[in-house]
């Protein structure tokens, strides 16, 4: 890890932090809306079903995009789309017009993200991909508390005291000067692109500092077989057929209890009883987990296999989620939320990193995007579903299917998910797909 990997570290980690922020801005202000436009729940379900609709939509054409015009394109242009139409949000005069822009805000939300993920698969060290991920996962997820405190703070100035959520919500275009001038366009993608002596350039600036680091020559470069791929149906056919399957239904299981807890939780507790206040003040307390819950992968993250650290933790999750379904007192409450934000946490920095490393250069950023949307997609429909469940049967059957498919995220990753700890990009993709022997890609301090 030289100095430029460390400087690509905090660039990305910040627009995260942005993207984190902004995408739980209406959850914390939610309750304050309802408030000041008369909503029900059905609404508030309506506009948060929205937001997942663009992000379902923008995670795989951001992906496709990104395979064909380069990384560092589709991350600049993301944040500038979804910084605007969070400040959109913060004008709005209605669910119709509040609901368009989170639709477009969430686009550009997560089309920025999943192209972020993408570029730290392929510009970081193998061995260190999954701490790399992990630090600029739980950097951004301090996103969440600084918006719920926000939320807590400017919420009771005044009824329409809401939208300066959605304003803060657009700083990440603050960002784009120095992104711009920092990060380089992906190697590998440069490779694939015909711009190899472009991506040379950028690998021998970052060996020149591993050798000013470790006053030692580097180890020898070990040539890899570039693996063979450049249609997005080769994602639908053959070796990549289940990996395809595995990861959309384990996003689609997974996204569904990850946000029908978070974005949902103000919402719950103010229909269990908890004035609109002490919702918020609940729900700022139990963000405080989310940072040290991503931390805590740092301790296995790149020794333990992935798809086994998923499992545990996801089933350790969907326990947890009964006992906050079920208990009388406040205090069990309190702990068991803390316990499931730190641990989905945990979970979120390794399948941020998991989802980019199972596709082929080509067609990666489309793949995780693919992944990620289907995600998306479900917890649009989710989103209407605990809506019904809170209506008709109340808080503690919304916790019940949260942990069940909670649960059943965890058995199919852990059980149908490929093995990606500690081998290199080329290695995972390959399935035993015919590669082209004399196309070697040349691996270094940034495979």
């Amino acid at each position: 890890m030289t100095r430029t990997h460390k400087t690509w570290t905090v660039l990305l980690a910040g627009l995260l932090l942005v993207d984190m922020a902004d995408l739980n801005t209406f959850a914390f202000a939610a309750p304050a809306i309802r408030a000041d436009w008369g909503l029900n729940v059905s609404d508030v379900g309506t506009i948060t079903a929205a937001s997942f609709l663009g992000m379902f939509v923008g995670s795989i054409a951001g992906g496709r995009i990104a395979d064909r015009i380069g990384r560092k394109k589709v991350i600049i242009g993301a944040t500038a789309f979804f910084s605007l139409f969070s400040l959109l949000s913060a004008f709005a005069v209605g669910i119709a017009d509040l609901a368009a822009y989170r639709v477009l805000t969430g686009f550009g939300l997560q089309a920025m993200t999943v192209v972020v993920l993408t570029y730290v698969s392929e510009m970081f060290p193998r061995l260190h991909r999954g701490r790399s991920q992990t630090w600029i996962v739980a950097f951004s997820l301090l996103g969440i508390p600084a918006m719920a405190w926000f939320a807590r703070w400017v919420v009771p100035l005044s009824p329409s005291a809401w939208r300066w959520i959605f304003v803060l919500g657009a700083v990440g275009v603050v960002l784009l000067f120095f992104v711009a001038r920092s990060l380089p366009e992906s190697v590998r993608w440069l490779e694939a692109n015909g711009r190899r002596e472009d991506g040379i350039a950028v690998v021998e600036r970052i060996e020149a500092e591993a050798r000013e680091a470790t006053g030692a020559e580097l180890p020898d470069v070990v040539r890899e077989p570039a693996v063979e791929t450049g249609k997005a149906i080769d994602l639908v056919r053959g070796g990549y057929l289940k990996r395809t399957i595995v990861l959309s239904l384990t996003m689609m299981l997974a996204l569904s209890g990850f946000y029908g807890f978070n974005s949902w939780v103000p919402t719950l507790l103010n229909e269990h009883g908890f004035s609109p206040a002490e919702a918020l003040t609940y729900s700022s307390i139990l963000s405080l987990a989310a940072f040290p819950g991503a931390l805590l992968a740092l301790l296995f993250i790149d020794k333990v296999e992935r798809r086994t650290a998923v499992l545990v933790i996801y089933t350790v999750v969907a326990a947890l989620c009964l006992v906050f379904g079920f208990t009388g007192s406040n205090g069990i409450l309190i702990a068991s939320g803390l316990l499931i934000t730190m641990l989905l946490q945990t979970v979120t920095a390794c399948m941020y990193t998991y989802l980019p490393e199972i596709f082929p250069t080509n067609l990666r950023a489309l793949g995780a995007g693919i992944g990620n949307g289907t995600g998306r997609l479900a917890t649009f429909g989710t989103t209407f579903l605990v809506a019904a469940l809170l209506t008709w049967l109340g808080f503690a059957a919304v916790f019940l299917y949260l942990a069940a498919v909670i649960l059943l995220a965890g058995l199919c990753i852990g059980i149908f998910g490929e093995r990606t700890r500690g081998r290199s990009l080329e290695e995972i993709t390959s399935v035993g797909r015919s590669v082209d022997a004399n196309a070697e890609a040349r691996t270094s301090t940034t495979a």
